[in-house]
């Protein structure tokens, strides 16, 4: 018999989280800590991914923290089993080893945590969940890519929709947010043609930019560029004509004026 998963819950009652972790101690550990967070409220455990799919089966999780390196299915496995779920929870992993980060990109975590884990560092895992819930309800639509990131010898996250323009620097790329930049091992054209639906054009062999994030459509005899923010990029002839149609679909009458728009010279 099947048996249904729990849905009720009170409207304060805070997350619901199941911890995966072959390793005693560790399970204890991360269970406690994530007790003693006022924003969480039940905490299951599992000691394998096998464990763990019994009680997905039964309880509506809003995220699930597991280690990577377990016997059987690991955690990497358990990800992707996950991603079928016509209710997916989102994935914490919590791991001794950073090699696993790309990887972690790839089925969409939310956060990566290394071992031992402080509480702070915790806490802000917490606090992603939390944001990255509230964005599914307010827009079930937009599917927002999360990418991993090395800054300062840390593991972390970025959203797609953080990213105003990118910058190709051989067979990396260079990814700028309104306040900060991040290098990543992929190719320009992997992203071109994957966050194409997601409104990135190119405008030049070494450049991709979000078209929302396009303040102004400069054309100055016969060059253009265009300016994000402070910074001004230039647009070869080639895809100037692209760049300017995609800016005049992209507009739309409750758009913010300043976006898009083309200065008269």
């Amino acid at each position: 018999m099947v048996v249904a998963r729990q849905r009720a819950r009170d409207a304060g009652a805070g997350l619901r989280a199941l911890v995966v972790d072959d390793e005693a101690p560790a399970l204890a550990e991360l269970r406690w800590l994530l007790e003693q967070d006022a924003r969480v409220g039940q905490v299951c455990a599992a000691g394998s991914s096998e464990q763990a799919l019994r009680l997905l089966d039964t309880v509506l999780f809003d995220v699930v923290f597991c280690d990577i390196r377990m016997p059987g299915l690991d955690g990497l496995g358990l990800a992707r089993v996950l991603a079928r779920f016509s209710e997916r929870p989102q994935v914490v992993f919590v791991t001794a080893y950073d090699r696993h980060a790309i990887d972690a990109f790839e089925v969409r975590a939310t956060d990566y945590l290394l071992k031992p884990v402080r509480p702070e560092r915790l806490g802000e895992a917490v606090r992603r969940v939390l944001d990255a819930a509230g964005s599914r309800n307010t827009a079930p639509a937009d599917d927002d890519e999360t990418i991993a990131v090395e800054l300062g010898g840390v593991t972390r996250f970025v959203h797609r929709s953080e990213v105003t323009y990118v910058i190709a620097h051989g067979d990396y790329v260079r990814l700028y947010t309104a306040t900060e930049s991040h290098l990543l091992r992929v190719p320009l054209t992997t992203l071109e043609q994957r966050w194409a639906a997601a409104g990135f054009v190119r405008i030049h062999r070494s450049a991709l930019v979000a078209l929302g994030a396009v303040d102004e459509l400069r054309s100055d005899e016969g060059r253009c560029s265009v300016r994000i923010g402070e910074r001004v990029l230039a647009v070869s002839r080639r895809h100037t004509r692209e760049l300017r149609d995609r800016l005049v679909r992209a507009a739309s009458p409750g758009r913010d004026p300043s976006r898009g728009r083309e200065r008269a010279t």
